[in-house]
């Protein structure tokens, strides 16, 4: 299903690469509105998944505590300091340094889940889950929920975009990058959801109760040294998922910068590391204090994790819907569109409806059935602002627009990045492929 929103989205990654280019894409093909609601979107997503990587990092942290044996009270809130600031640092040193540090730590936690996951499929010899090979008590009742899951579970490929103007070769590595994520991605959490559900068939409680299953499985095939390695790549893996998102974050709070909408300071370059480095310190600063927020409100890192990566799904989806409406406009203009262009974009349109709809249908438990009403209301709060600020300043949105046209044929004629700024001029880095099970790490990095 997504594979058909990436169609669309490579139309102008092949064509065009620039800081923030979700935001600058959307634009160029429904116009600079659409294209600032859709970057205001996007730094909903990022943020959110931001705090679930957090989230995640302190119970994984708080796990391999207890692995040692030590019974700690230390609160979640530290542990989301001591990630937060650290991928705060990291990103503002240096895009290559945060990049590939990413790619290690990801590659890290796959090897371990891997290594788990051969233990589990042979460890008495080669044999086959008959149940799920044969789809037993398999039904379309409960499939759009499923497919909910999944969606939310793979959302995040289209980041190597936002870091378009940084890359060497963008038109020809970003697309490749960006699909090749989402197959590999896609391709692991089939086979390691088979293998959970394997290695889980005969435990007592149900798979969707256990809150750390790798750790369970390695309890229920006596591989417990797995245990402290699991809890180990699963904390370096949350670290990347918050790093990533702060840099994606703030690559599309950059050009917004340059145009007005936010806080022109946003669009400041770190005179030696060539970084964003206000736009990183701000964003970083505002995932912080929302993480904190919620923490004292007494929500618990398990919830946490949960309702942000609930909540960073509605913008995913809003973005994908205008990415994919924004590619036939795109093409149409250039005079390039063709039917199978149009296909592509009503089969995304159609496929993306359906974890739209399972978001709303059935409803959902208090206050989860709230949160699409919360996402609608920051999104009427953007509208607001670009509305007051179109007001103000008569022209404003014009301005956008002519901005990023001229930009736009910048960037592809080979210019510097489409936000008008050398983000790292002299060091150009090639995407690659991203390693298996990364999904909100979109690209991995490989330095010149």
């Amino acid at each position: 299903m997504l594979l058909f929103v990436v169609l669309g989205l490579n139309q102008f990654a092949r064509r065009s690469a620039t800081a923030g280019s979700m935001y600058a894409y959307t634009a160029r093909g429904l116009g600079p509105v659409a294209g600032v609601l859709s970057g205001w979107t996007l730094m909903w997503s990022y943020m959110f998944i931001a705090i679930a990587g957090l989230a995640g990092f302190a119970i994984f942290s708080a796990q391999l505590l207890t692995a040692f044996g030590v019974h700690s009270t230390v609160t979640p809130f530290a542990f989301f300091l001591l990630s937060g600031l650290t991928c705060i640092t990291i990103a503002w040193k240096d895009i290559r340094l945060s990049s590939v540090l990413t790619l290690v730590f990801e590659g890290l936690s796959v090897a371990c889940i891997l290594s788990l996951a051969v233990v589990v499929l042979f460890r008495h010899g080669i044999s086959f889950d008959t149940a799920q090979v044969q789809l037993k008590g398999a039904s379309f009742k409960g499939m759009d929920f499923a497919i909910v899951i999944c969606i939310f579970s793979l959302v995040g490929f289209e980041s190597a975009t936002a870091l378009g103007g940084e890359a060497k070769n963008p038109l020809r590595t970003v697309p490749r990058a960006v699909i090749w994520s989402l197959l590999i991605t896609g391709a692991f959490m089939v086979v390691m959801s088979y293998v959970e559900v394997f290695a889980t068939r005969h435990y007592g409680t149900s798979l969707a109760s256990i809150t750390a299953p790798l750790t369970v499985i390695s309890q229920i095939y006596n591989v417990t040294f797995f245990k402290i390695p699991v809890c180990l790549g699963a904390m370096v893996s949350f670290f990347s998922l918050t790093l990533s998102c702060l840099n994606a974050g703030s690559r599309i709070a950059f050009p917004l910068g340059r145009h007005g909408y936010l806080p022109r300071a946003m669009h400041r370059v770190h005179a030696i590391n060539r970084t964003p480095h206000v736009a990183l310190a701000v964003y970083g600063g505002v995932i912080l204090a929302v993480a904190f927020v919620l923490h004292a409100s007494g929500t618990g890192a398990v919830t946490m994790f949960d309702d942000a990566g609930t909540l960073a799904a509605f913008g995913f989806l809003l973005a994908y819907f205008m990415i994919s409406v924004a590619a036939p406009f795109y093409l149409r203009k250039l005079g390039e569109l063709r039917t199978r262009d149009v296909i592509v974009a009503v089969l995304a349109f159609v496929c993306l409806l359906v974890p739209t709809v399972g978001s709303f249908y059935p409803a959902p438990p208090s206050p989860i059935n709230l949160f699409p009403y919360i996402f609608v209301a920051y999104l009427a709060v953007g509208g607001s602002w670009l509305f007051v600020l179109n007001r103000r300043r008569p022209g404003t949105v014009a301005g956008i627009e002519a901005d990023l046209e001229r930009t736009l044929e910048a960037s592809v004629a080979g210019g510097l990045d489409a936000s008008g700024s050398d983000l790292a001029p002299a060091h150009g880095f090639e995407f690659t492929p991203a390693p298996a099970g990364s999904s909100i790490v979109a690209a991995s990095i490989k330095p010149e």
